[in-house]
């Protein structure tokens, strides 16, 4: 078991995505995310992390949720080594977030509206915004470390009211995971259970307050 400061509060619990559909996500899920919202507070960019697929479907539930109630949101994978975030929603994997930051796309490339689904899809949602990781990237901790980087995050949160990062592997990437946490003002961990105490962990000592998790069902 987890203790004392290693132990990350349960925010929510979530089934993840309904249908095979990452953005239909069941109403009961919508509820559990509902009652964590307000803990996240007026954040303008949340780095989502952890390891494995967890930390994409928790970012994407958030995004789903974040426009569904009229808050303009926008979700960039910052997995270059990994990037997921395409092929889970059904987007252009490429160009994205590797080949912005190469100097080989421009913003106008690499933003990608998507139509929600489900719950999701009511009269007062707003749009929602992707940006998928490119193609996959050799050592995304080198492009995640560019002032560029920096930059387009910085100017996201002035054009987005939410914007949701999806972070590399803590453990695996330290490093890369560290560059995109650096650009966020909170944390949230995708699925850190009771026995994944390296992982708590290494999230306590990233540089920006952890709120908390949110587990992801089968």
């Amino acid at each position: 078991m987890l203790r004392g400061r290693s132990r990350l509060p349960l925010l929510a619990e979530i089934s993840g995505p309904a249908d095979g559909r990452a953005w239909a996500l069941r109403r009961e899920d919508f509820a559990s995310l509902r009652e964590a919202m307000p803990r996240l507070g007026e954040q303008r960019a949340l780095a989502v992390v952890g390891e494995g697929e967890a930390p994409a479907v928790v970012a994407i539930a958030i995004a789903t949720l974040a426009s569904a109630a009229g808050r303009g949101a926008i979700l960039v994978d910052c997995d270059l080594a990994r990037p997921r975030l395409g092929g889970s929603v059904g987007l252009a994997a490429s160009p994205g977030l590797h080949e912005y930051l190469r100097w080989e796309a421009e913003p106008r490339d690499v933003l990608q509206p998507v139509v929600l689904a489900g719950p999701a899809a009511g009269e007062g949602a707003a749009q929602l915004v992707c940006i998928c990781g490119g193609r996959p990237a050799s050592k995304p901790e080198t492009l995640l470390g560019l002032q560029s980087f920096g930059h387009m995050v910085a100017k996201l949160r002035g054009a987005y009211e939410l914007v949701l990062l999806i972070a590399p592997p803590v453990l695996a990437e330290p490093a890369a995971c560290l560059a995109v946490a650096a650009q966020a003002g909170a944390l949230v961990a995708g699925e850190v259970k009771e026995g994944d105490r390296a992982v708590a962990k290494a999230i306590r000592r990233l540089p920006v307050p952890a709120i908390g998790s949110i587990s992801v069902g089968g």
